[in-house]
């Protein structure tokens, strides 16, 4: 009996080493350079479930980031669904992303139509009590909109903000999409008409979205990169209809992405809940008077 036992247990061991080991083998697949000194992100939007696919997305976060250690995570709305208590942050977002937050990883999110507006006052997601605000990483800006409610204000304060970055890397994120192919939502264009031309005018040159439930990344536009994550824990499968502004898409599982900024190129690698990169690529900023 204590053999048997044994031998179950070296079994169960050896399974577990070995899975370990696929696990790491998967890490290492980076395609971004993972240069030192570089400025690296993670992004994902539309997680806030609490179900085991949200796990399994923030798992393998942590899991390439043994290997290419991002220090921040941007979030793409929609961070919590249903019920927004006390306990539903724990469940929905700080048990899932432990690793990350126990190595200093910071998380700055923009709202969602589903979450409250009174998120903007927890303290985890650092949006310091403003549904819209700007900050600065190296040589990047990052403007991270409430596109719930696209009020005057707030669209003066972007372009003020707009016109006064000095970085040379302007990244704007929130939740609807300008551009998307996804069936049940898609393109935005009442936001795409007050947003777009102060994104050309200033010279914006990375946009992320979620709220389709997929992957995309779209056929520059105006000298914008515009990409989709909105499946951190939602998925609709199958929902991406594509066409002739679709660069690339991913609606097979759920994702995230991973972002390297280094110099005037923005590397980007996006990979799946199995950890398989189903996207990448770079994007070459040209410096502009």
């Amino acid at each position: 009996m204590r053999r048997a036992r044994l031998a179950i247990a070296t079994a169960a061991l050896a399974a577990a080493v070995l899975a370990a080991l696929g696990r790491v083998a998967l890490a290492a697949e980076l395609t971004v350079p993972n240069r030192p000194g570089s400025l690296k992100f993670a992004a994902l939007g539309d997680n806030g479930t609490g179900e085991q696919p949200e796990y399994d997305v923030a798992n393998q976060m942590a899991l390439w980031h043994g290997q290419f250690v991002f220090d921040m995570v941007i979030m793409l709305g929609d961070n919590l669904y249903g019920r927004q208590k006390s306990e539903d942050f724990v469940r929905k977002f700080e048990r899932p992303f432990k690793p990350l937050l126990d190595a200093g990883v910071k998380f700055y999110a923009c709202l969602g139509n589903h979450d409250k507006p009174s998120n903007d006052t927890y303290k985890p997601f650092n949006m310091g009590g403003e549904r819209y605000y700007s900050f600065a990483r190296s040589n990047a800006r990052f403007f991270v909109l409430d596109t719930n409610f696209l009020d005057p204000p707030q669209l003066e304060w972007l372009e003020r903000s707009l016109q006064d970055a000095r970085e040379p890397w302007k990244v704007a994120y929130f939740h609807h999409p300008l551009y998307s192919d996804g069936r049940r939502h898609g393109s935005d264009v009442e936001l795409r008409v007050k947003l777009e031309p102060l994104f050309v005018k200033y010279s914006v040159d990375v946009v992320f979205s979620g709220h389709d439930h997929i992957y995309e990344r779209i056929v520059p536009q105006k000298g914008i990169s515009y990409f989709v994550s909105g499946a951190g824990g939602e998925l609709r499968e199958g929902d991406l209809k594509r066409s002739a502004m679709t660069a690339a898409g991913f609606d097979g599982d759920r994702s995230f992405m991973l972002n390297e900024i280094d110099g005037d190129d923005l590397y980007f690698q996006v990979v799946s809940r199995a950890g398989e990169t189903v996207d990448h690529g770079v994007i070459h900023r040209s410096p502009k008077s």
